[in-house]
């Protein structure tokens, strides 16, 4: 089980944390922002794969987010927090995991006409947790990103967009292909079993 992250400006404060400014409302920044550490959570570890390192990336992110809270205008409190995990993640992969060269683009595959059934509730019933998490897991990052947004976490399209600094169309696309990989992956691990 996940430990709370814990930053509240009246608990102790590690030395690390000490020369943080403090906003002006303390249990504001409890209300706006620590109420979306299981999205930030959730999130962190599909970019990342790994629970412990998703558990550093989180923490982080709440370290900045609390050292820039004073600047939060208002708005989605969690499409802002999660934007704040998905740079602290790709940081945080850049400096820690070699970057995987990218798949060649091969216009027969990308581009042929789709046979398969799109991730539909019919096909997710078929399926147990287990063989889902490990179709979305071999998805590329930036298709695996958009699924647990999309549909674990709910957001919009454009709140997505807003996250990955991507236009919406991008979103849909992104959105679109990795569901039909996981369609694919689901229908192959449900007909081999």
């Amino acid at each position: 089980m996940r430990q709370a992250i814990n930053v509240r400006s009246d608990s102790v404060i590690p030395p690390i944390m000490g020369a943080l400014p403090v906003p002006a409302k303390s249990t504001d920044f409890d209300r706006v922002v620590l109420a979306h550490l299981d999205a930030a959570y959730n999130l962190a570890r599909w970019l990342v794969r790994d629970e412990h390192d998703a558990e550093d990336i989180v923490q982080e992110a709440s370290l900045r987010a609390f050292r820039f809270f004073a600047g939060f205008r208002g708005g989605d409190s969690r499409a802002w927090l999660l934007k704040i995990v998905r740079n602290t993640a790709f940081t945080w992969l850049k400096r820690n995991r070699p970057a995987v060269p990218p798949a060649e683009f091969d216009e027969n595959i990308h581009l042929a006409p789709d046979e398969t059934p799109t991730l539909d509730a019919s096909l997710l019933r078929k399926a147990d947790s287990a063989m889902v998490r490990a179709a979305l897991d071999e998805l590329p990052t930036e298709f695996r990103e958009v699924v647990v947004l999309r549909d674990f976490e709910e957001l919009s399209y454009k709140e997505i967009a807003d996250i990955a600094e991507i236009p919406v169309g991008t979103v849909m696309s992104r959105l679109a292909r990795a569901r039909g990989k996981l369609a694919r992956s689901i229908t192959a691990r449900t007909t081999a079993t």
